[in-house]
């Protein structure tokens, strides 16, 4: 069983929170993959479900976000789970919007979340950190994770959740080139004809040179028969 765990505050007030991303991520998993109803345990919100040949449960933790490690480290003991079949969907603050990066072990880098897991099972587990930048200066940064996203944000967070969505199956398995993939593919898709610049679509769509046409041959059967003679 893996266990992935989305970060945030409980409450509707915080539902849209830039710091809420781990919850909206999980969200999308489990109505995407059809996962089960979710339920309160772990002082937490559980559900679960499968992704690919793996069954994983998703938590949601409810202890608002500086004491998450509490209701994950409830979770991993009660199913005998190592700190290594855990994965957090998290925000991160030192990637820029709609960038995702997987990340195995390491710091908390300040992440009251992170640093609270940390204190409970240790820093070896599994993390998604999901861009949401930076304000620019450090004494801004509390008002600017406890804000909703803008409306100018709602492309590129739809993008990232369908792709976290999407490639959740290989992070289940422990693939996260696949992963990644995955989510590049709805982040940053390969360029359909219409977002190419000029110069590559007249390359593209440049006709060859007609050929010239031979002219007609106006012997008559005669002299055709006439000239394999000479």
């Amino acid at each position: 069983m893996k266990l992935f765990v989305g970060l945030g505050n409980p409450g509707q007030k915080y539902a849209r929170n830039r710091h809420n991303i781990g919850f909206m991520a999980v969200d999308r998993i489990a109505e995407d993959h059809g996962f089960g109803p979710w339920k309160s345990k772990f002082q937490g919100e559980i559900s679960e479900g499968r992704l690919g040949n793996e069954k994983v449960l998703l938590l949601k933790p409810m202890t608002y976000m500086n004491r998450s490690g509490q209701s994950v480290g409830e979770a991993m003991r009660f199913y005998k789970l190592d700190s290594t079949d855990v994965t957090v969907l998290h925000d991160e603050l030192d990637l820029a919007p709609g960038k995702v990066r997987v990340k195995a072990g390491g710091g908390h880098a300040g992440h009251n979340g992170l640093r609270s897991i940390h204190e409970h099972i240790g820093a070896a587990y599994d993390r998604v950190r999901l861009g949401i930048g930076h304000p620019g200066r450090k004494e801004m940064v509390s008002a600017y994770v406890l804000s909703d996203f803008a409306k100018a944000d709602a492309e590129w967070l739809e993008d990232v959740l369908r792709g976290v969505s999407d490639g959740a199956p290989y992070l289940a398995s422990g693939d996260g080139g696949k992963f990644m993939n995955a989510v590049a593919l709805r982040t940053a898709p390969p360029r359909s004809s219409a977002t190419q610049k000029p110069a590559e679509k007249a390359a593209q769509t440049k006709r060859p040179e007609p050929q010239q046409e031979s002219e007609p041959d106006t012997h008559s059967a005669m002299q055709k028969l006439l000239d394999k003679f000479k």
